[in-house]
């Protein structure tokens, strides 16, 4: 314990200093604050240094030197046949397209094969490569030749932990072969034979294709990117979208009780894409799903997706055959402007016989944000999206 003399002394030091600090915070009255603690002696906090992360700040600069050009063709993903991993890399170079489909004319003999073809596809740009995209879904679809894993026909009758080992392994097969997206997830569901999807659905009740739904996605989280397919479900007509336009009447209450739940489920277990259908769901919209901007709000505020949003191939628009979608550049301005991220398109070896020009493609949506049709802002949206999902891929481990 300290003495009285020397507690006296200490309040006395104690109020000199006090009266000092006075006198010069008193000279200092009205100066910044940073400028009192100078004249105090003292030394002002300095702030964080505020650290970038490095895959945003490559994303950030990669975006700042794309011309508006080059960001609408990195919203395409295309198809070219052949197994030619070099001539796939000059197409995709050719356009800067975003991402290659893969169908059966892409499919060498084997697993390795496979792998060599999309390293050399892919090579270009290591830390920007194209999405590689296939529906291998299992069953009815399936690109692999060495898929022996069940489909959707059997796993709908298996417990959802049937569905998600079969995903896990499938999955695990496209990582190997160098595919980074798999169109594999149907999230329609229907009890009705007759439909041309039923034999690819996961469930014939909304509560079953849910379960299976979340297991698929979870089965391929980690491997490959996951993708719900078609958006906003095409179980509630028996018509084929390939060839026509699906049309039911069904009111929006019903869709969310039959159709939105494996939707729900798939978004909640983590799917990075959602593919849109050419579905036409007249409480809604008369346009078709993948041209309307009211199914696009539906999917973001009501189910909660803010991914990547893909259109079905955009020739099934024209293979309708109704006048209203036989102009392909007008459909890509449509399909964009409705608010999808990333447009599909399965070509031939020459797009010209298919009635399409991808340079056509840009230009038409290029022109369309230069008329106001569709805000520059929305394209450096998609565009950024993409460039993170692509980037992610050259940075996983």
């Amino acid at each position: 314990m300290r003495s009285r003399r020397g507690i006296r002394r200490a309040a006395l030091a104690l109020t000199l200093a006090t009266a000092s600090a006075l006198a010069v915070t008193g000279c200092a009255a009205g100066a910044p604050r940073t400028a009192q603690h100078s004249a105090a002696g003292s030394s002002a906090t300095p702030e964080p240094t505020k650290t970038v992360d490095p895959a945003t700040a490559y994303v950030n600069a990669r975006l700042a030197n794309m011309t508006l050009r080059q960001k609408v063709a990195s919203l395409l993903m295309l198809h070219q046949p052949g197994t030619d991993g070099a001539a796939l890399r000059g197409f995709v170079d050719r356009y800067g397209v975003g991402g290659m489909i893969l169908m059966g004319d892409n499919v060498p003999g084997s697993p390795a094969a496979l792998a060599a073809q999309n390293a050399a596809m892919t090579a270009s740009d290591p830390q920007l490569p194209p999405l590689v995209a296939i529906d291998e879904e299992g069953g009815d679809v399936t690109r692999l030749p060495w898929d022996t894993l069940p489909g959707a026909d059997v796993l709908k009758a298996q417990p959802p932990a049937a569905t998600q080992a079969a995903f896990s392994q499938r999955a695990a097969l496209l990582k190997q072969a160098g595919v980074t997206v798999n169109f594999g997830t149907i999230a329609d569901t229907t009890a009705d034979p007759g439909s041309f999807i039923y034999d690819r659905v996961l469930g014939t009740t909304p509560a079953a294709a849910a379960d299976r739904v979340a297991a698929s996605v979870t089965g391929e989280r980690g491997q490959v990117f996951s993708t719900l397919k078609h958006f906003p479900g095409h179980g509630e007509t028996e018509a084929d979208s390939h060839t026509s336009i699906p049309t039911t009447g069904v009111s929006v209450a019903d869709w969310r009780a039959r159709d939105a739940p494996p939707f729900g489920a798939g978004i909640a277990a983590g799917t990075e894409l959602v593919m849109f259908g050419h579905l036409v769901y007249s409480a809604v919209d008369a346009a078709p799903a993948s041209l309307s901007a009211p199914w696009h709000r539906i999917l973001s505020d009501t189910l909660g997706f803010h991914g990547v949003t893909i259109t079905d191939d955009m020739r099934m628009l024209q293979d309708s055959g109704l006048p209203q979608y036989a102009n392909a550049e007008e459909n890509a301005v449509q399909a964009l402007a409705a608010g999808n991220t990333m447009l599909l398109y399965v070509l031939p070896a020459d797009p010209a016989a298919a009635g399409l020009d991808p340079d056509a493609l840009i230009d038409a949506v290029v022109a369309a944000v230069g008329s106001g049709r569709i805000p520059a802002a929305q394209i450096d949206a998609d565009a950024r999206k993409l460039l993170e999902l692509r980037h992610a891929l050259a940075t996983k481990e």
